[in-house]
């Protein structure tokens, strides 16, 4: 067994199909069964189950999976660290993204960077920000972006932006006449929420909590432009930050935003990668470079 058994292994796992992780890593069908079938022979256990139409991990499936992708992030390392010798610049760099944020902070940023270290293989892995985070935390990611609070002895990290949230209503809601609201207000509303991988799934309810109820989730999604548009066909009420709100206003008349009063709900981004932790070239150019460009962000 070696890196490329390895390697083949974790991407049928993910895509769970062989047909689907060998057109991706551009081989035969035979060729990654093979090499997945002498992972298995070697250890003397199914990883797989085949019977279904997905295949899915056993349990012993599951436990080299995840051995697997920790063994493949520190075959990655190794390689760095040889090439950042010759200081060349070049690398492998996977970034943790939350799409809401990626969408709204890092496309010029992702272009300027490719243009700019055209040797470094960038890649974007579009999580919440909470999978985000235990993503660096296990050291499946080098660095990523998450929101709110976190663990400082876990994480390196710098502040780009912070902003409230707002509630999105419905026009024609009794709440749609106030000029602000707080959370105890929405104890009887219907709440439209991000899923629970994403951090504001975690700190709109922890708040709710606080205030003396359970918030009412009746739907989830991961695209707050969707959430917007359920909250204008009457679904529910949304809470989601200021400033991704003003164009949505503008092009949706069935919808209000309010200020919320005396609430700890705040978007706060911050750049994280793992203390005591090597650091790819890759990884310190990107936190070196996304620091210097996002700081009028921070400012604004």
């Amino acid at each position: 067994m070696d890196i490329k058994h390895l390697h083949y292994f974790i991407e049928v796992a993910v895509r769970k199909s062989f047909t689907k992780a060998a057109h991706h890593l551009y081989v035969t069908q035979p060729t990654i069964s093979k090499m997945v079938r002498d992972i298995e022979d070697e250890l003397g256990m199914v990883l797989l189950d085949r019977t279904g139409k997905e295949i899915e991990l056993t349990d012993a499936g599951r436990i080299v999976f995840e051995q697997s992708q920790k063994i493949v992030q520190s075959f990655a390392h190794l390689s760095d660290e040889l090439g950042n010798l010759t200081h060349a610049k070049r690398g492998k760099l996977t970034i943790g993204l939350p799409p809401m944020i990626g969408f709204k902070f890092f496309p010029n940023i992702l272009s300027q960077f490719r243009n700019e270290y055209p040797g470094i293989d960038l890649n974007i892995a579009e999580y919440g920000a909470k999978k985000v985070a235990d993503s660096v935390a296990e050291g499946l990611l080098e660095v990523g972006v998450t929101v709110g609070e976190f663990n400082d002895e876990l994480f390196h990290s710098f502040v780009f932006f912070e902003d409230k949230l707002r509630l999105v209503a419905h026009k024609s809601s009794p709440l749609a006449k106030k000029t602000h609201v707080n959370l105890f207000d929405l104890r009887n509303e219907h709440f439209i929420l991000f899923p629970e991988e994403f951090s504001l799934h975690g700190m709109i309810i922890a708040c709710c909590e606080k205030v003396g109820y359970q918030p009412h989730i009746v739907f989830e999604s991961s695209q707050w432009e969707f959430m917007v548009k359920m909250v204008s066909e009457k679904f529910g009420v949304a809470l989601l930050p200021e400033s991704i709100l003003k164009k949505a206003e503008k092009e949706i008349d069935a919808i209000v935003t309010l200020p919320i009063e005396n609430s700890e709900l705040n978007w706060r981004l911050s750049m994280i990668w793992e203390r005591n932790h090597y650091l790819s070239y890759a990884a310190r150019t990107w936190v070196a470079k996304t620091r210097m460009l996002l700081k009028e962000y921070h400012v604004n």
